[in-house]
Parts: C-alpha cells; sequence; structure tokens
C-alpha cells in the first residue's frame, strides 16, 4: 500500500483509498469499521501526543507511574467530524474534520490500514488531503466557511 500525503488541511480533510478491485460490501465493512473506531478514539480524545506516558516509559511499563497532574494539564486533542464513507468503483473516500487531534492520529489509522491490507481487502494507495480531479468534491451548503462565503 503506497501512502501519499497532499495538502492538509486538517479541518477540511478528505482520506482517499485506492482499492486493487471494487471493494465488495463484506470488505467496505471492514474498511468503515476500521474508520468508525478510529473516529470514535479521536473523539474521545485518544490522539493526544502530550500524554503519551506509557509509550514515553519504554518497555519497562511495570514500573510505570501514572501522573494524573501530567494528564490533567495536556491540551485537549479531540476530532470534531465524520462523513459517512463513499466509493466510486475502485475508489473510497472519507470527510473528516480532525479537530486539535495530534498527526498521531493520523499513524494509527495508516498502521491500522496497512493490516487491513494485508489481511481483508488489497488498498493500492491510501492519499491523505487534496482532492481528486476525476472525483469532485461538492462545497457543504451549510459550511460557513466554503470556498466564496464570507
Amino acid at each position: 500500500m503506497e501512502v501519499r500525503f497532499r495538502e492538509v488541511d486538517p479541518f477540511n480533510c478528505w482520506i482517499w483509498l485506492r482499492f486493487a478491485n471494487p471493494p465488495r460490501q463484506g470488505e467496505r465493512d471492514y474498511v468503515e469499521g476500521v474508520f468508525d473506531s478510529w473516529f470514535v478514539l479521536g473523539k474521545l480524545g485518544g490522539f493526544n501526543a502530550e500524554n503519551l506516558q506509557a509509550h514515553e516509559a519504554g518497555a519497562d511499563l511495570g514500573e510505570l507511574h501514572w501522573h494524573e497532574e501530567g494528564a490533567a494539564q495536556a491540551l485537549p486533542a479531540l476530532m470534531h467530524n465524520m462523513a459517512a464513507m463513499e466509493y466510486q468503483e475502485d475508489w473510497g473516500r472519507c470527510w473528516l474534520d480532525l479537530g486539535t487531534s495530534d498527526a498521531l492520529a493520523l499513524d494509527v489509522l495508516i498502521n491500522a490500514l496497512r493490516q487491513l491490507d494485508n489481511d481483508v481487502v488489497e488498498i493500492v494507495e491510501l492519499v491523505i488531503g487534496g482532492v481528486n480531479d476525476d472525483w469532485p468534491v461538492e462545497d457543504d451548503p451549510d459550511d460557513p466557511f466554503a470556498a466564496g462565503r464570507y
């Protein structure tokens, strides 16, 4: 699976998946399960790089003393919104407002999709950010920040 980044706007981020073949319903269910689970963790602040105490402890987890004060001082890192996954032939896409979640969230998603690629459905390409010229993105009519609006 090739991973590419284009211009990433965390508050208006498209994530594109190109599959080897159009995904069947069961494969779509797995893909959507990954995105839904990932989003729930992000909505609950799970991707906060300011509070990685277990990660920073390394292999010595048996001696880890969790510091609630440090966790409480970390700024919130919350995802805000996610649209339903859409499909068109061998492409899938999902729109997200990543909010204040850290880039750690993207690493976690990439890792999960790499394993999904190995085990369930062949993903040829994962593109984070930008738009695809052959699948236009329509502005949300309720979005006051959409292009051409004030």
